[in-house]
């Protein structure tokens, strides 16, 4: 088992949760089906009270509303990815214990993540018995005494079926005809649409006018990938940035949502699923406004 952050001591696996320790609710956000039950299903034979969570938006969603006593938090995540879900965990509470998960063994993701405020570290694939000692050992000062002081929670909006998303887009590609086609059906989407044929180009537009989400594809020439979406969110931090991802770079695309992408669809793109990601990202955009939600900073 990897885990970083903490002495093997403070993880020993034959850990077991005294009644007045245990965490009494868990949220688990994986993106993954068969991980996430996997998990649930092994915490909840435990006796604990599991609630389950797809991606970022969604966990910080039924974070506010349930306040659970303890998050395991997949960090490589669509819409919202885990990064930035952490840190705004951790900024609406500061007492939580949050188990971070990761497949990805970049040391400099891992700084961040401990830097953000996860409580542990664990490498995928999980063992099980490491999530339960992780739990156990770091929950003795966050659950006791039953955690009296959390603020009630209230009713949050959820992100509606239907309805047509209204916002600012700025479509960033090399290839024209993906630019004219993106362009042409956001439109239709009742957004504003801008448009950019590389890195730099939109840097500059992003600049002068920030919109509220930029569609960047991941491999252009000069910037971009990662060092582009850096650059962004340098520039605005408040952006989502929705990378456009081919076959060939999927894993990579997957690794920007660790560095602060909201969600990635792929390339040529299914219009369905670009819909529903900027809906998700305008719902993030009103919520953080809402909130008064500091956009996270990707360190």
């Amino acid at each position: 088992m990897a885990v970083s952050g903490r002495e093997p001591s403070q993880l020993d696996e034959t850990t077991r949760f005294r009644a007045a320790e245990a965490p009494r609710t868990v949220l688990v956000v994986d993106d993954e089906a068969e991980v996430r039950e996997l998990m649930a299903g092994y915490l909840r034979a435990r006796g604990l009270d599991v609630v389950e969570a797809a991606n970022g938006l969604e966990a910080l969603l039924k974070f506010r509303l349930v306040r659970p006593h303890a998050v395991v938090l997949d960090i490589l995540m669509p819409r919202l990815g885990g990064l930035q879900a952490l840190q705004r965990i951790r900024a609406l509470d500061q007492n939580v214990a949050v188990v971070a998960v990761t497949g990805s063994p970049d040391e400099e993701l891992r700084a961040q993540i401990l830097a953000s405020g996860a409580t542990a570290i664990l490498s995928k694939p999980v063992p099980l018995k490491g999530l339960w000692a992780a739990l156990g050992s770091d929950q003795e000062d966050a659950v006791t005494p039953a955690r009296a002081a959390r603020r009630p929670a209230r009713p949050e909006p959820t992100p509606s079926a239907g309805g047509t998303p209204v916002g600012r887009v700025l479509i960033v590609d090399d290839e024209a005809d993906v630019r004219s086609t993106l362009q042409q059906y956001v439109a239709t989407q009742g957004c504003e649409a801008r448009v950019a044929a590389d890195g730099a180009s939109a840097l500059r537009l992003i600049r002068a006018d920030p919109p509220d989400v930029v569609l960047l594809d991941i491999q252009m020439p000069g910037l971009s990938g990662i060092d582009a979406l850096k650059a962004i969110q340098e520039a605005a931090p408040g952006v989502k940035v929705i990378m456009i991802s081919g076959a060939a770079s999927f894993e990579l695309a997957k690794e920007t949502l660790a560095h602060g992408a909201f969600d990635f669809i792929p390339k040529p793109p299914d219009l369905k699923a670009l819909s529903q990601t900027l809906q998700a990202a305008f719902l993030m955009k009103r919520l953080e406004a809402e909130w008064h939600v500091e956009p996270a900073a990707d360190d």
